[in-house]
């Protein structure tokens, strides 16, 4: 099971859809939360994209020399960048983090930020030409010289002169509801990752894309993005949830809604029947709450609950087909050690840290005199 985390590059805090509390972005804290990460075990950080957020590359390139191990998910968008430029960006970043890249391909959703950035392609067409875009950017990235004519690109004698470490290319990331979504990721791509939907829900998704994968002699893995609010007991994991929305107005949870409705994203249509814009009848699966997508954009479902039932509910994910987990939860610095202090001892995590044994002394007066290592004083106290 690999668990990743997640870095706010639009900002933190305790509460959401207020600036109460709120941690803005910079460097300083950025590196906090990927040097706690990586201490502790996850085993790669999303890193998310948009115009709300910092540039991902810029971020990750930053984050490569302050880490040992955490991978970097990173968005490319085809249409930002040219499927060249995109495969000399990946192989540059694998080469310098010695292969702690992963991509997370990222076709866009919203028309007006989109039209932004001189994207005015329709819903299935964008995923026509993210076809074109990974057809150029693998074939660069395994060594060939590239001649390509689509409908949408063309190359002629592309070339990369620098391989990635990781062969034929780092690993591809991608996610999205549609058909059109659906039979990209099975002919293209290696992770398919879902938001926290119910547990049935999810299959279905899993059991289509996998028979389109099938049907073309692919393989494929799955992943799941979800927050996770977890405490030592459910009483006080679920009066957390509440906290993290009590600063919402109606008229805030209206504005957001109108903001998310102008999307012709299948996922965020989705994740917006989940609660209907209402605060009434919030868990709509056992421990899965839907209250992060009344202002939250994008993954707007947390698991919620003390660490035997949170575990669970992962297990069944797993027990899908999923082994890949996106985790967050706000403020992303407390809450990665929550996650790893009390979910990691109760599940099979796979993680990447020191070999060094820990060393926890808990003496409240400092060196007792005893002549014990120091982890074994508490247990001699």
């Amino acid at each position: 099971m690999n668990i990743f985390w997640f870095l706010p590059t639009h900002g933190d805090g305790r509460y959401l859809g207020t600036a109460r509390s709120g941690r803005p972005v910079d460097y300083a804290y950025l590196r906090q939360v990927a040097q706690a990460a990586d201490d502790l075990g996850f085993g790669g950080a999303l890193i998310p994209t948009g115009k709300t957020c910092e540039d991902a590359w810029i971020v990750a390139s930053s984050l490569i020399p302050v880490t040992r191990h955490l991978r970097f998910l990173v968005a490319v968008r085809p249409g930002i960048v040219s499927p060249t430029a995109a495969a000399r960006m990946t192989a540059t970043l694998d080469r310098l983090s010695e292969g702690r890249l992963l991509v997370n391909v990222v076709a866009g959703a919203d028309p007006t930020e989109l039209a932004g950035d001189g994207i005015f392609l329709g819903h299935d067409e964008r995923y026509e030409f993210t076809g074109e875009f990974l057809t150029v950017w693998r074939r660069l990235l395994a060594g060939d010289t590239v001649d390509f004519e689509g409908r949408h690109l063309k190359v002629q004698g592309a070339r990369l002169l620098f391989p990635p470490v990781q062969q034929p290319h780092p690993p591809l990331y991608f996610g999205g509801s549609s058909p059109a979504a659906h039979q990209l990721a099975a002919e293209q791509l290696d992770v398919y990752l879902t938001w926290g939907e119910p547990p049935e829900a999810v299959a279905q998704k899993i059991a289509d894309v996998r028979q389109r994968a099938e049907a073309l002699g692919r393989s494929i893995r799955f992943g799941i993005r979800l927050h996770v609010i977890v405490r030592e007991t459910s009483a006080e994991a679920w009066r957390a949830a509440e906290r993290l929305i009590s600063h919402l107005d109606d008229a805030t949870v209206a504005a957001a809604q109108k903001a998310f409705a102008r999307s012709d994203s299948e996922g965020q249509r989705r994740m917006a029947r989940l609660h209907g814009g209402s605060r009434s009848n919030l868990e709509i699966s056992p421990n899965l709450w839907a209250g992060v997508g009344l202002v939250r954009g994008g993954a707007g479902t947390a698991l919620v609950g003390d660490p035997e039932s949170v575990a669970a509910r992962i297990r069944e994910y797993a027990d899908l087909g999923i082994d890949t987990f996106v985790l967050s939860g706000y403020p992303h610095l407390e809450e990665a050690y929550r996650v790893a202090e009390l979910l990691f001892p109760l599940l099979p995590v796979e993680t990447a840290t020191s070999k060094v044994s820990p060393v926890v002394h808990f003496s409240p007066v400092g060196d007792t005199g005893t002549g014990a290592p120091p982890a074994l004083k508490e247990a001699a106290s």
